[in-house]
């Protein structure tokens, strides 16, 4: 039997200048990632989306407009870590978003925080280096699709 991916949603988004919003792990520091998370039972996509970015960066999705929907990124956790006890992996959809508040509206001061502090980047100056060894080849390849 091979690897049970759970489905899982990311929200990349664009402020009206072009730069992209990336955010520090709180329990990684150096670790930066778009916001994030698992889609729950009875959810489609979109739904786990608004969900995700309203708990992670208090963003409700009156602030956004979804512009592009990428999926089928795949990537499995190290050393045989199980999710759940049955998910060795990941299986991804990315959502590129228009984001329609101000910077300052963003927040990280949530009921359970996972981050640590946010920023806004041009996409180019992404580095690989912030994200975690397993994880790598599938930001290349969303970069790449997204922003190429």
């Amino acid at each position: 039997m091979g690897v049970k991916y759970r489905p899982n949603v990311a929200g990349i988004l664009r402020d009206r200048n072009g730069k992209i919003l990336v955010a520090e792990r709180l329990n990684y520091p150096g670790a930066w990632q778009f916001p994030q998370g698992g889609v729950d039972q009875g959810e489609d996509l979109r739904e786990a989306l608004y969900r995700e970015l309203e708990e992670e960066i208090g963003v409700g999705r009156e602030r956004y407009q979804v512009v592009e929907e990428r999926g089928g990124y795949r990537y499995e956790f190290v050393n045989g870590r199980l999710k759940f006890g049955i998910y060795g992996g990941q299986e991804q959809t990315y959502f590129l978003c228009d984001y329609l508040g101000h910077h300052d509206e963003i927040s990280i001061d949530t009921k359970h925080p996972e981050f640590q502090q946010v920023r806004w980047i041009r996409p180019e100056e992404f580095d690989f280096n912030w994200v975690p060894e397993f994880k790598r080849q599938v930001y290349a390849q969303v970069m790449a699709d997204f922003f190429d």
